[in-house]
């Protein structure tokens, strides 16, 4: 059996962000960590074969969509702003970043809080300095590796991964031989969790 829930996740997801506010609480009660796996929503949609418009391209969804995020985020207790862009390829990458310093937890917190929490715009540069500045890291290093052919061609192949996988969207949770889809399944997932301890 794994020591570790593989998440499967979207800086542009709202759900992956209501998700991961409850996650990794959830791993420490039953005594495991969490394997930060970033991957890009559209790409995997495609790869999985779903050819349908994006949430944004159908009104009627997207409006009770937003509902729906601001309910569980009520629910949660945990702060909810509409960022400015959806554009977050950098802040994905980052996790790699994150990930080679064993730092991905914190880092994942303050990506999210900025985008998610605040509602701030991915594309500015000087928001995810803000994030390098505030997990102590060297900023520069930090930015150029976001943007760097190395770190694109790196998190191009953890997407790639992710679709062989099985992995169509996100958030996904994974441990064993079980996949959980959305940040509404951690009933299903502690209910796993107990009788895999019992």
């Amino acid at each position: 059996m794994s020591d570790n829930i593989d998440f499967y996740f979207d800086m542009m997801s709202p759900f992956s962000y209501l998700a991961h506010t409850q996650l990794p609480k959830l791993a420490r009660q039953y005594g495991l960590g969490v394997n930060y796996l970033p991957m890009s929503i559209p790409p995997a949609k495609i790869a999985a074969g779903n050819y349908g418009p994006s949430n944004r391209e159908v009104p009627a969804k997207i409006t009770i969509m937003l509902a729906d995020i601001k309910r569980w985020a009520a629910h949660y207790d945990v702060p909810f702003a509409f960022p400015k862009s959806l554009e977050v390829e950098p802040w994905n990458v980052g996790v790699l970043y994150a990930n080679d310093k064993d730092q991905a937890e914190a880092y994942v917190n303050a990506a999210y809080a900025k985008i998610w929490a605040e509602g701030c715009d991915p594309t500015d540069m000087g928001e995810l300095s803000q994030v390098a500045t505030q997990m102590g890291w060297n900023v520069d290093e930090f930015i150029d590796y976001v943007q760097s052919n190395e770190g694109q061609t790196r998190f191009r192949k953890a997407c790639v991964e992710a679709h062989k996988e099985g992995v169509f969207g996100a958030p996904i949770m994974m441990l064993d031989d079980q996949a959980w889809w959305g940040n509404d399944r951690f009933m299903f997932i502690e209910e796993y969790l107990k009788g895999r301890t019992s």
